[in-house]
């Protein structure tokens, strides 16, 4: 998806953090999606990505974590980080888009 604008960048967050809920739901996690923001938000490294993940397997079979990995990698991209200026990925590059058009 090619962003345009802080409001899709929103309305995607709000998707994302849904998608999230269901998973942690079907997967019967004791996480919420405040833990999952918390710890992209503070981040400093790839063992803030595996702690994600850790928080939705149970076992499951391949093509259900590969579902729930697309989503974590989206909210990785959507969700603020403290370590890029409070921004996410996606709006640093849409930031980054704007100055250089």
């Amino acid at each position: 998806m090619e962003i345009e604008s802080k409001e899709q960048i929103e309305t995607r967050r709000k998707e994302i953090g849904q998608e999230l809920i269901n998973f942690l739901t079907e997967t019967e996690s004791d996480f919420t999606l405040d833990h999952i923001k918390e710890i992209i938000y503070n981040e400093e490294g790839q063992d803030a990505l595996t702690d994600v993940i850790a928080m939705f397997d149970n076992g499951q079979g391949a093509a259900d974590f590969e579902n729930i990995m697309d989503t974590i990698n989206d909210a990785w991209n959507y969700f603020p980080h403290k370590i890029i200026g409070r921004l996410s990925p996606a709006e640093k590059l849409l930031e980054y888009k704007s100055k250089h058009k």
